[in-house]
């Protein structure tokens, strides 16, 4: 299980962590493999949100980055 989950940061994917946890509550499920699919699932899940929150921070920074350059050019036109 993810231990890193808690309950503010599983909105996106709560339905995959829920059916993970469920799954999870069966021993033998759980020792056996039959639960990799519900695995894989939140796996992916959380890959996806991952790359969604990164690209949305790349786009952020490159925003913060051409407003400070265009500050720098102005402040040595202005030298």
């Amino acid at each position: 299980m993810h231990a890193h989950l808690v309950d503010q940061k599983e909105l996106a994917c709560k339905e995959f962590v829920e059916a993970l946890r469920a799954c999870h509550a069966d021993w033998a499920k759980k020792f056996t493999g039959g639960c990799n699919d519900a695995k894989n699932e939140l796996n992916s899940c959380l890959r996806r949100e991952r790359v969604e929150r990164t690209n949305k921070h790349l786009e952020e920074s490159k925003a913060r980055k051409q407003a400070i350059d265009e500050k720098m050019r102005k402040w040595r036109e202005e030298e």
